[in-house]
């Protein structure tokens, strides 16, 4: 299942187009010529789901790929099959085995594992001065660039939050500024969030945007400030100050260094999650964590029982909203 699968019953439910924001358009690829034969048995991984083509395409990559380790210079098969100390290649190739079992192209595959086990994907990050919510010192950091007016942006939040509470004291959430251009009420709901986090109300004002998406004139806005409480003169010297405007723009700046190209943009503990790599975002994001976590030697906090007849990766967004980059 794609991202966009992924989304289109809540596209269902609301008018907003698939576009995204600003949207990235699809690229047309050749049809990949048969995989060699190849036989791989792995302990560790459960090929018997797969269909021979797709058992045949599996134990081709995991074959010719080799270890994210670089100082194991073997393939992803042979490190797992020998017992290499490069801890990464089991969880490779499982990741691998549910690319194939999605119906990703090679090249797709080649990029999921790139993304997520490349150590040159690896970028620095600073967070300094960011909203946050989650201890400072978790193990695992989510950085997110979005804008207040993208629907897309709406949808992902929640999923983000969930992983916060999901993995308790083990993550951390910072959140930076994009307003697109192409959204008239961005950068006004960007510097009214700024003037909220000034008086220490940042998330409850990120909420009521959000949840209010398409209420973002001033008037609206205002009111938000006045239901939280806020010191309204301040509110509006912070809303308009020079400082507000040298945050936004400084979380510009950064994001358009990493190569942001859309809302959301996520990075987990330095690598940017390629949405349009991910079947289920919610799913694939837990797993992104857990296995993180794994693999920096911390236990990850055990899921809690979900509630009957729950969907696998089902999350508590909005019903009237939808997410792609």
């Amino acid at each position: 299942m794609s991202f966009l699968r992924w989304m289109l019953p809540l596209l269902a439910l609301s008018s907003i187009s698939v576009t995204g924001c600003p949207g990235n358009s699809g690229s047309s690829e050749p049809k990949p010529a048969p995989s060699p034969e190849v036989s791989v048995s792995i302990a560790g991984v459960d090929t018997s789901s797969l269909t021979p083509r797709e058992r045949r395409e599996w134990a081709a990559q995991v074959s010719e790929l080799l270890s994210p380790c670089p100082d194991t210079p073997v393939s992803i098969a042979q490190c797992v099959k020998e017992q290499r100390p490069c801890k990464a290649c089991l969880p490779a190739a499982q990741l691998l085995l549910k690319q194939v079992k999605d119906g990703r192209s090679k090249k797709e595959r080649e990029d999921a594992f790139h993304m997520r086990f490349d150590a040159n994907k690896v970028r620095t990050l600073a967070t300094d001065g960011s909203p946050e919510m989650g201890p400072p010192d978790a193990p695992i950091t989510l950085v997110e660039w979005a804008d207040f007016e993208c629907p897309f942006c709406r949808l992902m939040s929640p999923v983000l939050e969930e992983l916060v509470k999901r993995f308790d004291g083990q993550v951390r959430l910072v959140f930076k500024f994009y307003p697109l251009s192409a959204h008239v009420h961005g950068e006004p709901a960007a510097r009214a969030a700024i003037a909220a986090l000034n008086q220490g109300k940042f998330w409850e004002m990120h909420h009521l945007l959000f949840e209010n998406q398409d209420k973002l004139e001033q008037a609206d806005i205002e009111r938000y400030a006045q239901r939280l409480k806020l010191d309204m003169v301040k509110f509006r010297a912070d809303m308009v100050s020079p400082e507000t405007k040298a945050r936004i723009d400084k979380d510009k700046k950064q994001a358009d260094e990493v190569g942001l190209d859309g809302t959301p943009l996520v990075f987990v503990n330095g690598r940017e999650a390629d949405l349009q790599l991910l079947s289920n975002p919610p799913a694939d994001l837990e797993e992104w964590v857990k296995v993180e976590l794994e693999l920096l030697g911390h236990t990850p906090r055990p899921a809690p029982p979900k509630p009957a007849g729950a969907q696998p990766g089902a999350t508590d967004a909005p019903a009237s909203a939808s997410a792609t980059p």
